[in-house]
């Protein structure tokens, strides 16, 4: 099946030029383009991408707000951040607004179709050693208490002790296979433990239970 792409940048040389990276993939489509955050979001509603490229600085919207807006309007697009530097200090609140994962500017046509490919699927942890250290940075800055919520508690207790510690290893940047091999199991089991706990937790992708597990201080930064 092809994957609907939708290319939200402020920048045109950008969006033509990842258009036609992807274009030339047999697998990919791209469906449409978008010049900014609210644009972004009338352009899912009208295109139904599986995946959108959202660059986090726009005008009129940034890609923070129009992530948060398509993943609380639409149950199937997944949003792929695209930054310019691996430690921006806003991938990681695009990361907790409900993006699946993201990619640097500069990534190969490889890269940027692997991304599109391993985000359609719903394996959302992109680059894992990256994302993970990205959470680990930025979760410092998140906005939530010391204490953790008793709404999250409430939920965090619904996990058996085995999902609880598949949670920690997901957090930890962890593949499934990897998972599979640390708990002696086989990777199918690892498959619908992670199924479980995005269920229970009411979570999108393996990045929302990422980020979740450190905000609920499963997972200490550092």
């Amino acid at each position: 099946m092809t994957i609907r792409v939708l290319i939200a940048d402020d920048q045109m040389m950008v969006r033509e030029g990842f258009s036609v990276l992807l274009n030339a993939m047999p697998d990919i489509e791209v469906v449409g383009e978008a010049v900014n955050g609210r644009d972004a979001v009338e352009r899912v509603r009208e295109l139904a991408p599986d995946v959108v490229l959202m660059d986090i600085r726009m005008p009129e919207l940034n890609g923070i707000e129009a992530t948060r807006e398509i993943v609380a309007a639409d149950g199937t697009a997944k949003v792929l951040v695209l930054t310019t530097f691996d430690l921006d200090e806003y991938v990681y609140q695009a990361l907790r607004a409900g993006a699946s994962g993201f990619l640097l500017k500069d990534a190969s046509a490889r890269q940027l179709a692997d991304g599109v490919r391993v985000v359609a699927a719903g394996e959302a942890l992109l680059a894992p050693s990256v994302t993970r250290r990205l959470i680990t940075e930025f979760s410092k800055l998140a906005d939530s208490p010391r204490a953790m919520p008793a709404a999250m508690q409430g939920t965090y207790g619904e996990l058996t002790e085995r999902e609880t510690e598949v949670l920690v290893l997901i957090a930890q940047g962890l593949s499934n296979g990897e998972i599979a091999e640390r708990l002696v199991v086989a990777e199918s089991t690892i498959k619908t433990h992670v199924s479980r706990v995005l269920v229970k937790l009411g979570l999108r992708d393996r990045t929302q239970a990422a980020v979740f597990a450190y905000e609920a201080r499963l997972v200490r930064p550092g």
